[in-house]
C-alpha cells in the first residue's frame, strides 16, 4: 500500500510539473510556437514521462492548462460574488463579471483562455468548457437575485446564457484590443448598464 501511495504522489507531482512548464511556455509564446520538447526541458522531465500523463500529447496537455486556469478564474468569481451576494445581488454579478474581465488584462490568461483556446480546442469545445465552469456560478447568482425580487423574472437559464456570451465577448475583445485598458473600461461600463436594466 505505501508503494501505491507513494507511485500515486510521484505521478501528481509529475503531472503538476508538466501542467506548471505548459502553462508557462504556452503563456510566453502561445500553443503554436511551443514545442513538447520544450515542456519537458522546463519541467525537468522526458517525453516518456509527458505521454505517460498525456496519452494524446500536447493538446491534452494544453486543455489541463485551460482547465486549472478556468478553474483558478471562477475560484476567483465565486469568492468576489459570495461576497456581496447576499446585500444585493445584482452588484454580487456585476462585481463577478467585472473580475472576469479584469483576467483579460493577464496577456498569458488572455493568450490562454481567450485567443488560442477556441482555436485548438475548437469553438464547440472551447464554449462547453466555458460553460462548464461559468454558467452555473451566473445562473445561481441570477436565480438568487430573482428570487429576492432585485431582478425582474426572466427566464433564468436563458438570460444567464445570454450574460456568459456577453462577457466572453467583452474579454475577448479586451484581448484583442489595441487600448486593452480603455476597452476594459468601456466593457465594464456596458455591462453593468446591461445589468441595471435587469432591476425590478
Amino acid at each position: 500500500m505505501e508503494n501505491v501511495n507513494k507511485q500515486t504522489e510521484r505521478s501528481r507531482r509529475t503531472r503538476a510539473a508538466l501542467v506548471a512548464a505548459a502553462r508557462q511556455r504556452f503563456g510566453e509564446d502561445g500553443y503554436a510556437d511551443v514545442s513538447v520538447e520544450q515542456v519537458v526541458r522546463l519541467a525537468g522531465l522526458t517525453r516518456g514521462a509527458l505521454y505517460h500523463q498525456f496519452p494524446d500529447g500536447k493538446e491534452a496537455l494544453f486543455v489541463a492548462v485551460v482547465e486549472q486556469l478556468e478553474e483558478e478564474l471562477m475560484a476567483d468569481v465565486g469568492a468576489t460574488v459570495a461576497g456581496a451576494a447576499a446585500e444585493d445581488p445584482v452588484e454580487a454579478l456585476r462585481l463577478g463579471m467585472e473580475a472576469a474581465l479584469d483576467s483579460s488584462l493577464d496577456p498569458a490568461v488572455a493568450r490562454l483562455t481567450l485567443i488560442d483556446a477556441p482555436t485548438v480546442l475548437g469553438w464547440e469545445a472551447w464554449r462547453e468548457l466555458g460553460e462548464r465552469y461559468a454558467l452555473g456560478l451566473v445562473r445561481a447568482t441570477l436565480g438568487a437575485a430573482v428570487e429576492s425580487g432585485a431582478v425582474q423574472s426572466h427566464a433564468v437559464g436563458t438570460l444567464a446564457q445570454v450574460l456568459l456570451a456577453a462577457v466572453e465577448e467583452a474579454s475577448l475583445m479586451i484581448a484583442r484590443a489595441e487600448d486593452p485598458q480603455r476597452a476594459r473600461i468601456e466593457a465594464g461600463e456596458v455591462l453593468s448598464a446591461l445589468l441595471e436594466g435587469l432591476r425590478a
